[in-house]
C-alpha cells in the first residue's frame, strides 16, 4: 500500500481491527483505548466514533503525547525510530503500541514515562 492510500484510510476502518487484535490476545477495549488515548489525547468515545482519515486523525489529535518519541523497536519489520515521514512514523508508533498491548506487555510499560 502506498503512503497516500494509508494516510487517507479512515481510522474507523482500523479501530475495529485493533480491538479484535487486543481482545483475541486477552486484552480489553478499555486497555486499548487507554493506550490510544495516551498517544493522542482522544477519549474512548472519540476513538470509537472517529471517521477521520489517519492524516486528519493525527493532525486533529487533542494532545499528542511528547513521550511517544520514546517508542522504539520494530513493527512489520520496520524500525519505528528510523521512519522519516512524520505521519508514517505516528502510524507506526500506534501500531507498535497496539502490538505491545497484544503481546501482554503491562500498561505501565507501554505508557512510557519520560525520565
Amino acid at each position: 500500500m502506498d503512503n497516500e492510500k494509508l494516510f487517507a484510510m479512515p481510522f474507523s476502518a482500523l479501530y475495529p481491527l485493533y480491538v479484535r487484535k487486543a481482545e483475541k490476545k486477552g486484552r480489553t477495549r478499555e486497555e486499548l483505548d487507554a493506550v490510544l488515548g495516551w498517544l493522542t489525547g482522544y477519549s474512548a468515545e472519540a476513538l470509537a466514533s472517529s471517521g477521520a482519515s489517519l492524516r486528519d486523525f493525527f493532525a486533529e489529535a487533542p494532545r499528542l503525547n511528547p513521550a511517544r518519541a520514546l517508542v522504539t523497536g520494530t513493527v512489520c519489520g520496520v524500525r519505528v525510530e528510523s521512519v522519516e515521514n512524520p505521519l508514517l512514523r505516528e502510524i507506526r508508533v500506534m501500531d507498535k503500541l497496539v502490538d505491545e498491548l497484544a503481546k501482554g506487555r503491562p500498561l505501565d510499560k507501554i505508557l512510557r514515562k519520560p525520565s
